[in-house]
């Protein structure tokens, strides 16, 4: 047993002896691994560096290679080019010295000419003196003898065919009018509606008239003042009158008017609100109208400045004709009766829808409305036509061509049926605005209104550049101006108004 026990321990320690040479062996071995991995990189890293370098140096020759060649081509460009600027120098210096040698030979030529002229002109005097002492005639009496002896020979034949055509003429000229005024005004009976000079508002209850005069009337002064219309309660039920000669401000008020009642908050503020944003809308609205028109009749390629201007037309009145209605018709039968006579109808048309133009400027502008609109359309290029009608439908010039023709007498037509025009509105409303414009004419008017019938006029004045005194000044100056050149009955009365608004902003 203790010999068992003997040999076991030495085994055990044999092999613990022999592991433990293994691990040493094994660790001296790894050691020489690792010198010979560092030396295999070291020598990669110095092949890198060598090739590295090697690449460098073929870049670079390579780069002074191609930019020698770069440059080398430059230079052969520059001298190419140069050789070309002063070949071209060359070919200018030639031209312009023939230029002078041609301007010389041309001077010469001209005074030799003027030389040859003159001798033409005393050989040419000298043959007349021999002619008009040979046949006793000045050059004068020989004009007129030849003359005379022509017109004898063609008077007889001129006179007959005169009296064949004139007959002819007279026959069928009258029937052949006649013919063509009919077929036009039959095939265009437009409707005539007679503009008024007041709107009536219908109001749910009389409560709402209540909320309209407002606390202490402040609500309807405001929106007297806003709109410049006179906003009229009275014993109608249930019913509010806006009453102005002003188309246009009549309709923005009863717009702003019916939105309020629609709302129901009616107040100072919101009275502004509303009549800012309703009269962007009628703005934007005038544009439209304009086009629709021009889509009616057929005409395209209109400036949109003339577009406007047809739209506005819509809201100006001429004897108690609405503008834009007149223009219409005037354009519907100028199309129609240039057809019948050969014309250009588009063109026709066109030009009666334009005859009126001027009229949408005339509150702005000095002048008569043909002027104002015939200059406007020359300025924007409309056809020689277009002018000619526009001048000649008041007699100014003649009409020149058929359009002209028929836009005259279209607008002759349109004027003449009965009910068509009133005098005494017409004569009312340039009253009207002759006082506007007699108020706006002053320094600081912000705004000016007729109302109450032309029987008082609202100037609304910028509190910044008219103090109170300037403003009982400004009153009496207007009252004047009115005396002396307005003819009206009664009296008006000039109300000047200041007011003067603060605003802040907390933010």
């Amino acid at each position: 047993m203790e010999e068992i026990l003997g040999a076991f321990a030495i085994a055990t320690i044999s092999a613990i002896i022999g592991f433990i040479i293994a691990k040493k062996i094994n660790n001296a071995k790894f050691e020489i691994y690792l010198e010979q991995a560092k030396a295999k990189a070291k020598v990669i890293e110095l092949e890198a560096e060598n090739l590295l370098k090697d690449t460098k140096l073929k870049a670079k020759k390579e780069f002074d290679s191609e930019f020698k060649e770069a440059k080398k081509l430059i230079e052969k460009k520059e001298r190419e080019i140069n050789y070309h600027l002063e070949i071209e120098v060359e070919n200018i210096k030639k031209d312009k010295a023939l230029v002078a040698q041609s301007k010389t030979k041309i001077e010469a030529l001209r005074k030799g000419l003027e030389v040859q002229e003159k001798d033409y002109t005393k050989k040419l005097e000298k043959i007349i003196k021999i002619l008009e002492n040979a046949s006793g005639l000045t050059q004068a009496e020989a004009k007129e003898l030849m003359i005379e002896l022509v017109k004898d020979e063609s008077r007889d034949i001129t006179a007959s065919i005169f009296r064949k055509v004139y007959k002819e003429a007279q026959k069928n000229t009258k029937k052949e009018v006649q013919n063509i005024l009919s077929h036009a005004v039959t095939r265009y009976a437009g409707e005539f509606a007679a503009e008024r000079l007041t709107n009536n508002i219908s109001l749910k209850d009389e409560e709402t008239k209540g909320k309209i005069i407002g606390k202490e009337g402040r609500n309807i002064k405001t929106l007297e003042m806003c709109l410049g219309v006179d906003i009229i309660i009275g014993d109608i039920p249930n019913t509010i009158t806006i009453s102005s000669f002003n188309l246009y401000r009549r309709a923005i008020a009863t717009k702003v008017i019916e939105e309020l009642i629609e709302d129901g908050r009616i107040q100072p503020a919101r009275i502004e609100e509303v009549y800012q944003s309703v009269k962007s809308e009628f703005d934007a609205g005038i544009l439209k109208e304009g086009e629709n028109t021009l889509t009616e009749l057929g005409i395209k390629n209109m400036h949109p400045e003339l577009v406007e201007l047809i739209g506005r037309l819509r809201y100006r009145a001429s004897y108690g004709q609405n503008a834009l209605a007149h223009t219409l018709e005037v354009a519907n039968l100028a199309g129609l009766i240039a057809s019948q006579l050969g014309g250009d109808t588009v063109k026709a048309r066109r030009a009666g829808l334009l005859h009126d133009i001027g009229k949408a400027l005339t509150h702005e502008m000095k002048g008569s409305h043909v002027d104002i609109g015939a200059d406007l359309c020359k300025k924007l290029g409309e056809p020689e036509e277009v002018i000619n009608a526009i001048y000649a439908h008041h007699g100014h010039e003649e009409a020149n061509s058929i359009e002209s023709a028929a836009v005259c007498a279209a607008d002759a037509l349109s004027a003449a049926r009965p009910g068509a025009r009133r005098e005494v509105l017409e004569s009312f409303l340039k009253r009207v605005e002759e006082i506007e414009e007699i108020a706006n004419s002053h320094r600081g008017v912000m705004n000016a209104y007729a109302i109450n019938a032309g029987r008082e006029i609202r100037v609304i004045v910028n509190a910044k550049l008219v103090n109170d005194d300037e403003a009982i000044l400004m009153a009496t100056q207007i009252a004047q101006t009115i005396e002396d050149k307005v003819q009206y009955p009664g009296e008006i009365k000039v109300n000047v108004i200041r007011e003067l608004r603060a605003r802040g902003y907390a933010r």
